[in-house]
């Protein structure tokens, strides 16, 4: 039976740093919270839960005093911070130096050109816990459009600055950038600048080899991860063979020829001991 585990799957920087600093102040015995999953991975998010870490939303954040709060790799609006200045929050923060970056770049520009009436536009997913953070930055007042069917959004009258998530898709990135400014109307200016995390984008000519050098593609993810959808996506397009599993438990329903070789890989928020375990999980149908 040949099964392999990618090794280029995984945690990314940011996410790496967060588990380590939440790991670092269970171990000193102190109560923990955590705003937001700290992953998008349940199993991941259950481990550190079982350490002693306390998930809690917005909401239940606005209510805390005197406490500890992580801050995990997506980063949060400039309101979170205040919220935690008034309320005695200490916080971890964890926000990805990559986010950070890009929230500073979208703050800058809605202070010098989104008061010149130029649309500052993000490429990213509604909702997101990231693009929360990023919309934050320009008081809620960034267009988010998630493709081409989103444009109607957009005065192409005027000038836009696009800007994208980390963790979008560079191809889907590029063809905005291409669709918006074959419509952009009279004088009006696009400028574009490309935000993409190469630890994510990346991932997409890796996911395209493996899944060409292996017979079947168990793609191990969290529901949650939009990296993962999309990187699930682009492995079953290379390799239709590919399945997606968010636990061990899920490969007895797979239906697998264990002749084949099989392949396992994740997304930027998947644990090498996830991938670990549903590997042993598949080898455990054979014996």
């Amino acid at each position: 039976m040949n099964i392999e585990i990618d090794k280029k799957s995984g945690f990314c920087f940011g996410v790496v740093n967060a588990i380590k600093k939440a790991e670092e102040e269970l171990d000193k015995g102190e109560v923990l919270y955590c705003l937001g999953d700290i992953v998008h991975n349940g199993q991941e998010v259950k481990r550190l839960e079982e350490k002693g870490l306390i998930t809690i939303n917005h909401e239940q954040f606005a209510q805390l005093q005197n406490v500890k709060v992580l801050l995990r790799a997506h980063g949060e609006p400039p309101s979170t911070y205040e919220i935690a200045r008034q309320n005695n929050i200490t916080l971890v923060d964890a926000s990805c130096p990559v986010v950070l970056k890009l929230q500073s770049r979208i703050k800058t520009a809605y202070q010098n050109e989104g008061q010149q009436d130029t649309q500052i536009v993000i490429y990213g997913e509604h909702g997101h816990a990231e693009v929360n953070g990023l919309l934050g930055q320009t008081e809620g007042k960034a267009i988010v459009i998630e493709d081409e069917n989103d444009l109607s959004q957009i005065d192409l009258s005027k000038n836009v600055r696009l800007f994208s998530q980390t963790t979008k898709s560079l191809e889907g990135f590029n063809k905005l950038i291409t669709n918006i400014g074959a419509n952009i109307q009279n004088d009006a200016k696009l400028e574009a600048s490309d935000t993409i995390c190469r630890q994510v984008s990346n991932r997409i000519p890796n996911i395209t080899t493996f899944a060409q050098e292996n017979d079947i593609i168990v793609f191990v993810s969290g529901k949650k991860s939009s990296n993962g959808k999309v990187l699930f996506e682009h492995s079953k397009s290379i390799n239709p063979n590919t399945y997606f599993v968010s636990e061990p438990a899920d490969v007895q329903a797979l239906e697998l020829d264990f002749t084949k070789k099989i392949g396992i890989c994740g997304a930027t928020s998947t644990p090498r001991w996830l991938m670990e375990e549903v590997a042993q999980a598949i080898a455990a149908r054979v014996n």
